[in-house]
């Protein structure tokens, strides 16, 4: 069953919106706007969702927030920062199906001077790159079908009270050349 959409939240709606549409390549599909039901009708409180197809008819969804008097002034939108946890945590990985798609992709960010990490973790090749929330995006393209010898392994390492330990991938990194100190 595939996703209807997955919601984030934004404190800077412009540099979200055009990370979305330059950098990923989604489209804005649909805004709508609303009093927040902490605020109710007759309050100031009120919040914009907007939605972006990610190409398959499926969406990434938006809260851009605006009530000062029910919500936190400065909450920190990144999900695993603000948990205290590694960046690479909590992500949003969206499938590529292809290997020249996903480099595609990862030029399109490079374009768009952002700093990508490209890992081939043997069965699928992602790149990753953060929006402007903080939050881990990847692009993923699976290279290998999974194997009925790959759904056994899962199951003993599920339950496994320390699973065997892979070497971790060797990552790529590509960063874009800093500006000209002026």
């Amino acid at each position: 069953m595939g996703f209807h959409h997955v919601a984030i939240t934004t404190r800077d709606l412009g540099a979200t919106h055009a990370f979305y549409t330059e950098a990923m390549g989604f489209e804005l599909v649909r805004v709508e706007a609303a009093p927040t039901p902490e605020a109710g009708a007759d309050g100031d409180g009120w919040a914009r969702h907007v939605f972006y197809d990610t190409g398959d008819g499926e969406c990434l969804a938006v809260w851009d927030l605006h009530d000062a008097e029910h919500l936190p002034a400065d909450f920190d939108p990144s999900i695993s920062r603000a948990l205290g946890l590694p960046p690479w945590t909590n992500h949003l990985a969206f499938a590529a199906p292809d290997l020249d798609t996903l480099e595609a992709h990862k030029q399109r960010w490079i374009a768009q001077s952002l700093a990508v990490v490209e890992i081939d973790h043997g069965w699928c090749t992602s790149i990753y790159a953060e929006d402007p929330n903080g939050i881990t995006v990847e692009f993923c393209c699976t290279t290998r079908a999974v194997t009925d010898a790959d759904r056994a392994t899962a199951r003993e390492r599920l339950v496994a009270e320390k699973p065997p330990l892979a070497t971790p991938p060797v990552p790529d990194f590509y960063v874009p050349d800093a500006a000209p100190a002026g």
